[in-house]
């Protein structure tokens, strides 16, 4: 018997890297909540994440890997956007716990 390769949708993958990011998840957690099989596939979107790579997550499951040159500006952007509107979430989720740290204990 195979196994069948599971397709995460991108959106899957940004979640799952929010979830990381935020330090409220476990890989076990995550991988029970989107049903994933593997941890290594968790360690590999982040590691894309890390790398500046976010427009691999789009990448079809079973394909060799290589930038479609073709992808249009607009497509380019959207990607870019999308990028920068996780990053401010999670600031912004960052700071309002910084602010939570600083304040004085009743």
């Amino acid at each position: 018997m195979g196994s069948k390769q599971r397709f995460y949708p991108e959106e899957i993958k940004l979640q799952v890297i929010q979830m990381k990011l935020s330090g409220n998840y476990t890989n076990a957690e995550i991988m029970e909540i989107h049903q994933i099989k593997n941890r290594s596939q968790i360690r590999t979107w982040m590691k894309w994440y890390r790398d500046g790579e976010s427009h691999r997550l789009a990448q079809a499951t079973g394909k060799q890997y290589s930038f479609n040159a073709e992808l249009s500006e607009i497509e380019e952007l959207r990607k870019k956007v999308l990028y920068y509107e996780v990053k401010e979430e999670l600031m912004g989720k960052y700071r309002e716990l910084e602010r939570g740290w600083n304040r004085p204990s009743s």
